[in-house]
């Protein structure tokens, strides 16, 4: 940690939340805790039976990832829906190597209730067991199969948005880098929350967010590490697997991207934005003062946590009014 460079201050309301975790004491992630920490809060029945309760329903499908080997994805929306409607395309955060594809889906509830989506959530494999680009190429491989099957699924190919937060941002920007250039399904929209783009650890936010706050630097590098392996840092990592290395940027998707001032994303995601408008890409940037790494999910009553959530409904209205 450092204690020497000075940070943005955190929101008053949302430090509180940050005292309570730091008297718990260091959080540090090990090898040891990733099983744990994949793990679902709740079984899968108290899951359905939660999403039965607002009017929605699951199923899963198992189709083919990287180099054809199977992945889960699972099915979301509106109990009795009919009709094609716009598919949402999900990513997990997690670091690339925690999380579930099941977790926070109420989140979601504003897509499947208010604009009656149909969600998809990419069950995609987890690092070090299988480093890049096994993420990033099955959360490809998911999507392509969506758009192939959009009929059954009710889902209408024109009107895809693929969304992430963290390092399920950061996969969903690598992924629609693949779409693009491989001429694969073209996205309505990209939704980049606080997106883990940059592995190289060279950014003055990564120095500012080291032992305080919520997924530092040290967190980060964990994640870049098992991804990445001895190549993290060095010139041998593609754009897909760091997206803050592609170099071209022209004919993406309309595109949603924020993150906190006070947290270790924030200066590769102004980058990142600041690449897309050089692309002629249509791109919204907010960056909210004093928030941390997941602070609308952590302290969602905030006043900062508040606006950014309404500030995504917007942009949301408007992409899928046009």
């Amino acid at each position: 940690m450092s204690d020497v460079i000075a940070r943005p201050p955190f929101d008053a309301e949302l430090l509180p939340f940050l005292d309570a975790l730091a008297a718990r004491g260091p959080f540090r992630v090990t090898p040891e805790m990733l099983p744990r920490m994949r793990q679902l809060d709740v079984p899968l029945e108290t899951l359905d039976d939660r999403l039965r309760e607002r009017g929605l329903e699951r199923r899963s499908t198992t189709v083919p990832g990287y180099l054809g080997d199977p992945i889960e994805l699972a099915v979301i929306q509106r109990i009795g829906r009919t009709g094609p409607t716009t598919g949402v395309y999900t990513i997990h955060g997690g670091g690339m190597m925690f999380g579930h594809h099941l977790g926070n889906l109420e989140s979601y509830d504003g897509w499947l209730l208010d604009h009656d989506v149909v969600l998809v959530s990419v069950d995609y494999r987890l690092a070090p067991e299988h480093p890049d680009p096994y993420p990033v190429e099955d959360c490809a491989a998911g999507l392509v199969w969506v758009a192939e099957h959009a009929d059954e699924l009710g889902i209408d190919p024109d009107r895809i948005v693929i969304a992430g937060q963290s390092a399920g941002a950061g996969l969903a920007a690598g992924t629609t880098l693949l779409m693009r250039d491989r001429g694969g399904p073209a996205l309505l929209g990209q939704i980049l929350v606080s997106p883990m783009l940059d592995d190289r650890d060279r950014t003055v936010s990564t120095q500012q967010i080291d032992g305080v706050g919520v997924a530092d630097r040290q967190m980060t590098r964990f994640g870049w590490d098992a991804y990445l392996g001895e190549r993290r840092g060095t010139d041998d990592v593609s754009g897909y697997a760091a997206p803050a290395r592609a170099t071209a940027l022209a004919d993406l998707p309309p595109t949603y991207i924020d993150c906190g001032s006070a947290e270790v994303f924030r200066d590769e995601t102004v980058a990142y934005a600041s690449g897309l408008w050089a692309a002629g890409v249509d791109a919204e940037l907010h960056v909210w003062p004093g928030a941390f790494h997941g602070f609308t999910s952590m302290v969602p009553d905030a006043t900062v946590s508040r606006r950014a959530t309404t500030a995504l409904a917007e942009w949301t209205r408007r992409l899928l009014a046009g």
